[in-house]
This record gives C-alpha cells, sequence and structure tokens, in this order.
C-alpha cells in the first residue's frame, strides 16, 4: 500500500496497489468530505508473508517494503500521475548534463525521535548504499556516483562519473538516519526491527508472524494522516485471509482471481478494484545447473508449456501471457515480441537436438546416464503460484520431464534458498520499478549472495546494453535500446516469462478518501479517513 517509492521488490503474494490505468469495479466514489471529527480509527491489512528487515536499504520483500513505506521518505516519489515530485527534497535542480544533482531539503523535518533530518543523513545513506559490507541489493544504481556532499543542512550535492538516467527515480530510495546507525554494522542493527524513519507512519510493534503496528506521525511533514494506526497481520494462509473479509476484520487485502469472482453479497462491505499490474511471474533457472545451461533446453521448455491453460486456470482470464521483463504498460515493452506458441513436438526435437532421449524406455528423458528430474520451489500461501507449478508439472511431463514441486514458508525460501542460489527452479515475480532500467535483475556483475540476478544470468550483449540503456537520456533512443533488450530476454530465456497480472485490490466500504489514479489506489493514503460514525477502533490513552 501506499506510499513513499520503493526500488523492486520480491512478491510473496498477490499485488494490491501498484499498477497503472486502474479500472475502479464498481465505480464507486465516496459521498463524504473529511471533517476535523474524523480523525482518528485504525486501518487492518494482511499479509501471508512477515517482513524480514525494516530498513528500506535491506527490505527485499513485499511484508518489509510496504512497512517501509509507511516509515521512510526518499528525496522523491511518483505522484497520482507517476511523475517524480519531491519528498525530502523540496526542490532539485539538474545540471551538467544530468552529470550533476542539486537537491534542496525541506525545512523543519524530524525523524520519529525527534532529531532534525539533515543532509547529512542523506549523505551517510549513500554511503551504507556502497558499502561492500552492507547486504543491500540496491548499491549498483549508486555505483557510477562520483561523490554525495552536504555543503549545509538542507542542500544536497550530488555528481556523477558518466550520465545515468534513472539517476533522479533512484534517490526515491528511503534515507536512513545517521545518528542511529552510525556505530556498529547496518546489517545486524537492531532498528532493522525498531525503524526510525521519517514518514507518515512510525513504528510502535511487531509480534513475528502475528502482526506489526504502526501508528500516525503527528509531527509529518504533509500533515497528520488521518488514520490513527495500521495494523498489518501476518495470515500465512490466502483462504483464511480471504475468510477474514466476511468478519469484516480485515479493511484490505490483494485477492485472488477465484476470490474475486466470489459471489457478490461477499463483498457487500467492500469495494473491489481491479487494474493491470506493473509486475510479471517467472519460472527462473539457476543457469549455473548443468540442465539449464542449453539454451535449447530452456527454449524447449518455453514450447512445451500452454500459456492459455495458466491464463484461463490460474488467472481465469485476468491477467496475459508475458513475452519479457517489462509489462504491457511500460513504455519500454515491445508490442512485436511474440507470446510463445505451445509445440510439444518441437520441444521435444530442440530436447533430442540437444542429446536428450528416453534411452530406457521409462518416460523420462536421459542424458549421459541422468534421468531430466528437477525442482521447482516458490512460497507457501500463494495459490496461483501452486497452481502455476501443478499447471508447468503436467506441461512438461508431456515431453519427457520430471518436474517435483516444493512449497517454503517466505522467508525460509528467500534466505535460504533463493539468496544463496540453493535451487533448479523456482517460481516468484517482481513488482517493478517504473524506470524500465532492471540493471541489478540482469546485468552479470549481480550475480552475488544476496543480489538480484540469482538466476546467474550472464551474456555480454545484454550487458552492454543495460549499461547503455541507464546512459542514455534520449527517450527514443532509451525505448529502442529496452525493445532490444526485451528480444533479447526473449531469445535466451534465462526466465520462462509466465504471465502479467492484475491487481485486484478490495477496500472496506467504511474507508472514504479512496481515489484511483494510473499509480493505483494507495497514493493519497495518507487522506484516507472513517468518518467518526463510521469508525471501529479507539486507540487506548496508555
Amino acid at each position: 500500500m501506499g506510499r513513499p517509492f520503493r526500488p523492486f521488490v520480491l512478491l510473496p503474494f498477490l499485488l494490491a496497489a501498484c499498477g497503472r490505468d486502474p479500472i475502479p469495479e464498481p465505480a464507486w466514489q465516496s459521498a463524504a468530505t473529511f471533517q476535523p471529527g474524523d480523525l482518528g480509527d485504525t486501518f487492518v491489512e494482511s499479509s501471508i508473508g512477515d517482513a524480514s528487515r525494516l530498513n528500506p536499504l535491506l527490505a527485499t520483500d513485499s511484508a518489509s517494503g510496504d512497512i517501509c513505506g509507511y516509515v521512510f521518505n526518499g528525496l522523491v516519489k511518483y505522484d497520482k500521475d507517476l511523475r517524480l515530485v519531491g519528498d525530502l527534497a523540496a526542490s532539485w535542480e539538474i545540471r551538467k548534463g544530468g552529470l550533476e544533482i542539486i537537491f534542496h531539503l525541506r525545512p523543519g523535518v524530524r525523524w520519529h525521535d525527534g532529531v532534525p533530518f539533515t543532509a547529512r543523513d542523506v549523505v551517510f545513506t549513500y554511503r551504507v548504499l556502497i558499502d561492500s559490507n552492507v547486504a543491500t541489493p540496491f548499491g549498483a544504481d549508486f555505483a557510477d556516483v562520483q561523490s554525495v556532499e552536504a555543503p549545509d543542512d538542507r542542500t544536497v550535492r550530488v555528481r556523477y562519473a558518466k550520465p545515468f538516467a534513472p539517476a533522479l527515480e533512484s534517490w526515491g530510495m528511503g534515507m536512513i538516519p545517521e545518528h542511529i546507525f552510525k556505530d556498529g554494522p547496518v546489517n545486524t542493527n537492531p532498528a532493522n526491527r525498531r525503524p526510525v524513519g521519517t514518514g507518515p507512519y512510525q513504528f510502535l510493534e511487531w509480534k513475528p508472524d502475528e502482526k506489526i503496528v504502526l501508528e500516525a506521525n503527528a509531527d509529518y511533514f504533509e500533515g497528520r494522516p488521518r488514520l490513527d494506526r495500521i495494523v498489518y497481520r501476518i495470515i500465512p494462509d490466502s483462504s483464511v485471509e480471504f475468510l477474514e473479509l466476511r468478519n469484516e476484520s480485515i479493511d484490505f487485502m490483494g485477492l485472488s482471481p477465484d476470490q474475486y469472482g466470489a459471489y457478490p453479497e461477499f463483498f457487500r462491505h467492500y469495494n473491489k478494484f481491479s487494474y493491470p499490474s506493473f509486475s510479471y511471474t517467472y519460472l527462473a533457472f539457476n543457469l549455473d545447473h548443468p540442465f539449464f545451461a542449453d539454451r535449447r533446453v530452456r527454449q524447449a521448455l518455453a514450447q512445451a508449456v500452454d500459456r492459455k491453460d495458466i491464463i484461463q486456470g490460474v488467472l481465469l482470464g485476468r491477467g496475459r501471457s508475458a513475452t519479457g521483463p517489462f509489462p504491457p504498460s511500460s513504455w519500454a515493452f515491445d508490442p512485436s515480441v511474440p507470446e510463445d506458441v505451445y509445440d510439444p513436438e518441437a520441444a521435444k526435437a530442440l530436447l533430442k537436438s540437444a542429446g536428450w532421449a528416453d534411452a530406457n524406455g521409462d518416460g523420462i528423458l536421459d542424458k549421459d546416464g541422468r534421468p531430466f528430474e528437477f525442482t521447482v520451489l516458490t512460497n507457501q500461501g500463494n495459490k496461483l503460484r501452486e497452481l502455476t507449478a501443478t499447471i508447468l508439472q503436467s506441461h512438461f511431463a508431456r515431453v519427457g520431464i520430471q518436474m517435483n514441486i516444493r512449497i517454503l514458508e517466505w522467508s525460509a525460501f528467500i534466505h535460504n534458498y533463493v539468496d544463496k542460489r540453493n535451487f533448479d527452479a523456482l517460481i516468484l515475480a517482481w513488482n517493478l520499478s517504473r524506470d524500465p532500467d532492471q540493471y541489478v535483475i540482469w546485468h552479470s556483475s549481480q550475480r552475488g549472495p544476496g543480489k538480484y540476478n540469482f538466476a546467474g544470468y550472464a551474456n555480454p550483449a545484454a550487458d552492454r546494453l543495460w549499461e547503455e540503456g541507464r546512459q542514455t537520456f534520449n527517450p527514443d533512443r532509451r525505448r529502442d535500446i529496452y525493445h532490444r533488450l526485451h528480444r533479447l530476454l526473449a531469445q535466451d530465456r534465462p526466465y520462462l516469462f509466465l504471465y502479467y497480472p492484475e491487481s485486484l485490490p478490495v477496500v472496506h466500504r467504511r474507508i472514504h478518501g479512496v481515489q484511483t489514479a494510473p499509480a493505483g489506489i494507495a497514493w493519497n493514503f495518507r487522506e484516507w479517513f472513517v468518518p467518526r460514525a463510521l469508525q471501529k477502533y479507539r486507540v487506548s490513552a496508555n
């Protein structure tokens, strides 16, 4: 939900509040206007996965990103029309052809513990981001920064060694307080579990695997949020989460397509929304695995999958087949890249050319005495991915490949398997930044432990294009570069790009002020409110 811009995150569950070109369903508008007496109440949302680290520099999963979005601010953010506007920065100047940015910070901003926010915090955040000892996947976005200086408390001067097109957007990264993190290692600082930010909500409580509680920041520089508290409940099963709607015990959740189509009476207290997400779901290969090093094998697996089965059987038509790493609503999307054609016979021929044949007649292909059998991992609680895995298993079996499925708890899945590249293949999703630069996901330099290129993709031609794309300011030239990357990745197939889903959030009807926009529905969360007569919760004075 909400909140300041954040970079890429891995999604454990359905998208809820990120997307563009939203289409409200039904087209509902609140008739109530905010009155001073309407301050108060608690907003309850839910997640099937708990957060990991409440630090925007270390947050790589959606739950951590959600909480950091409430607690921290960057220097810039996207507005409702997806234009970059000031957040902690009141204004900025771009000089020397983009090689220098001068940020002028807002006056009077304080951290939640009352310490003033200054330009020194920005310099400190930058130094942490480029520290090789810090477990952040976002350092590459700041690798071309030549210097960051604080001439005074409200001015930050950033100089780049070479042009960097996503430079301004990259400063949407949440800022962290120097006075909290300056002593000791950042990775293990207690503040990663008790965060201190500048955002509209401040941390109150975290009961692992149960809930995270935030309360309104009365001193927030854009004005106090209208809702007193946020309770972020951890409900590991999406079906249980859905049943909570019947009891009206949660105010918001992202629905699966089958839940979205439930009988209307189920949603009589909720408003439903539907719009294209800015994300995609994929099957990633571990490219160091001997089975997947051969591109012919990856191409054969792509041809062995009937995407229509997945789109209809999993998404119930609420999504479309993915052709690459850019969603159709991105200007970097190349519509000329064709969708995969289901052709199991062609897949078998490709596998045969790669040396795979059923030597012993057991129905499983073999090569060098080893059967083509592998395991795909995905996270617990996401029924769509479990169903997708089951369909893939069935399709691969038709061409003589045995795929096993293993479902893991989210935190263990990410930290013990994804971060350590301890997998044959996995099913996950990316929630994307609006800028098409995906250097940190695909560049060969980003293959280390804890980095985002966990597939291990390395192609010098792709590396050059990702580098060129982030150094080019001409929009037409950039579009051409990303179209070439779209085509290149569609041919190389480091992933099987599976589908672009729709976002299907519901919000309780007592919540007013919800407005749809190209940025989704949560861009103005700070202004959501509950009319006094409809409020359910009271915050005690203790």
